[in-house]
């Protein structure tokens, strides 16, 4: 049985070093909602020894990608178990086939979708700042995984943007700047009559999120491969 979503979800994309983790959790303690993280749940599920959760370890073991349906469906069953009704799900969907198991299972698309775009020297940067030791990281490991970002990101970016769901979020700046320019998107839920014009209301935040913008960001770059 398909969930009837009644409450907002909000959706997050971004590659490496973009900031989404940081401002996961800003808007979580800011805006309320209840972070879902497909990771997160694949985790417990594991943990949990379940028949299920021995699958999903058997499948990672086996150097595969656990199905679409089985992590949206994970993150169906945390929504129905959880008392709030305002969702961010944190980096899903990554590719066009988990956007269209998660549409197919919940029954929806997400209210709005958050992507995080920044200059990819920017965002090397703060992944070889922050994974300091790691001796897997180096530049070229970092842009090639920035290369695969693109490459599965790009259509479910485009179907995004092409329906009204996508707001571009400028990345660079600090911590509180980039934080600053999430606050409009909010703004929408303050006044639930919006919800019935969010496409209205996202087309108008993206030419004022534009002000932000950067240039040689990996929107730039994702359109670029997508030409």
């Amino acid at each position: 049985m398909k969930l009837q979503r009644t409450g907002f979800d909000l959706m997050l994309i971004g590659g490496p070093g973009s900031g989404k983790g940081t401002q996961c959790m800003q808007i979580v303690d800011t805006f309320g909602f209840t972070h879902l993280s497909a990771g997160d749940l694949l985790r417990k599920e594991i943990s949990s020894n379940s028949e299920n959760g021995s699958m999903i370890f058997n499948t990672i073991k086996e150097g595969k990608i656990v199905p679409s349906e089985v992590t949206v469906q994970l993150i169906q069953k945390a929504m129905e178990a959880s008392d709030n009704d305002r969702f961010l799900i944190d980096g899903f969907p990554r590719t066009e086939e988990n956007r269209i198991a998660y549409e197919r299972v919940i029954g929806a698309e997400p209210d709005i979708v958050l992507f995080f775009d920044c200059p990819e020297e920017e965002m090397v940067k703060r992944v070889l700042n922050r994974n300091q030791g790691r001796i897997d990281d180096n530049i070229d490991t970092v842009k090639e995984r920035l290369k695969v970002f693109a490459e599965l990101n790009l259509p479910v970016i485009k179907h995004y943007s092409k329906i009204g769901k996508l707001c571009k979020i400028d990345g660079t700046g600090s911590e509180d700047e980039i934080f600053e320019r999430i606050r409009p998107v909010f703004a929408a839920l303050r006044y639930q009559v919006l919800f019935h014009a969010l496409p209205f209301y996202i087309s108008w935040l993206n030419g004022y999120l534009q002000s932000f913008a950067s240039p040689g960001s990996v929107l730039d770059l994702l359109m670029a491969l997508g030409e």
